[in-house]
């Protein structure tokens, strides 16, 4: 009986593409003359949602029974979370699922596979919480120094805002020229008034 798989594919932006990974697991299914019978393909987003729409379309098809085996380029694009990792492995278990990590040559149809699988989990895991605390850290440091995160403040023209308004242009109006929401182009005029 030939394997039936599900490919999972993710990539957390829209510059990014899921080409390379596809491209690798079709691969390795085919030297191991494994039927993909689907591909789910998240892209531009993160792994840190457990809301994708692809992956509940999988979690959906394998209550279904549709495949055997979800075959991942790397767990991590699968899930960084060890807590989410680790249920959908409890699912994919109760239902007779095996889950396949081919970067970390990880197949969950052993029990020391399994036990590997949830160390690499919890280390992955680790390291972006690790990457999140130096990120925090350096956004902390940055605004004690005075910069500003986030985008440019808009230069404002508040003597163009004015005269506008003194001819007779709607707010709307007003904010479709100068690009400035309706709050920002208004407190721009009062400072120009005060």
């Amino acid at each position: 009986m030939t394997l039936r798989v599900a490919l999972y594919v993710r990539v957390s932006t829209s510059e990014q593409t899921v080409e390379n990974q596809v491209q690798v697991l079709r691969q390795y299914c085919q030297q191991r003359g494994w039927q993909i019978a689907r591909e789910y393909s998240d892209e531009g987003i993160s792994g840190a949602k457990s809301d994708r729409p692809e992956l509940n379309r999988l979690m959906d098809d394998a209550h279904r029974r549709k495949f055997d085996t979800v075959v991942v380029w790397k767990f991590d694009r699968f899930g960084r979370s060890t807590q989410h990792l680790l249920k959908s492995l409890e699912t994919f278990r109760t239902l007779g699922i095996e889950f396949v990590s081919v970067s970390e040559a990880i197949d969950t149809s052993s029990a020391a596979e399994k036990m590997l699988f949830t160390m690499l989990a919890a280390f992955a895991e680790f390291e972006r919480g690790l990457i999140i605390e130096r990120t925090h850290a350096g956004l902390r440091r940055a605004r004690a120094e005075g910069h500003r995160s986030g985008p440019k403040a808009k230069e404002v023209d508040r003597e163009r805002i004015r005269q506008l308004r003194a001819d007779g242009v709607t707010w709307r109006e007003v904010c479709s020229i100068t690009g400035l929401s309706k709050g920002s182009a208004f407190r721009a005029l009062q400072r120009v008034c005060a």
